[in-house]
């Protein structure tokens, strides 16, 4: 998986440790399809600050979040504004949720 960054790999190879070939196989491919990358969330984070509030709480799976940022402009634009700052984090742990519920279906597959 060339496309992560380090504090993700380092999160990975935790739990590929854990996991044999076949099983860390199946995990990588389910892994590379579900995961969001920085970029994209960045993307949805501008479209959510100028088009519609609460986009990118939406894509990563928020939503709670999104209907509170769409019904107030995202927090009157200061929470859209701390998004595009925090992408980063917020790619990560959305990630982060996507490797653990992996690697939890692939051990008791």
């Amino acid at each position: 998986l060339p496309e992560l960054e380090i504090n993700e790999m380092n999160y990975l190879d935790m739990i590929f440790s854990n996991l044999d070939d076949d099983n860390a196989r199946i995990f990588a491919q389910a892994y590379r399809t579900q995961r969001k990358s920085k970029s994209d969330v960045m993307i949805f984070c501008i479209i959510g600050l100028v088009l519609v509030p609460g986009l990118q709480r939406f894509l990563l799976g928020q939503i709670g979040m999104g209907f509170l940022y769409l019904f107030t402009g995202g927090l009157c634009f200061i929470g859209s504004i701390l998004d595009i700052v925090n992408h980063k984090e917020l790619t990560f742990e959305f990630n982060r949720k996507v490797a653990d519920k992996l690697a939890g279906n692939v051990r008791f597959n």
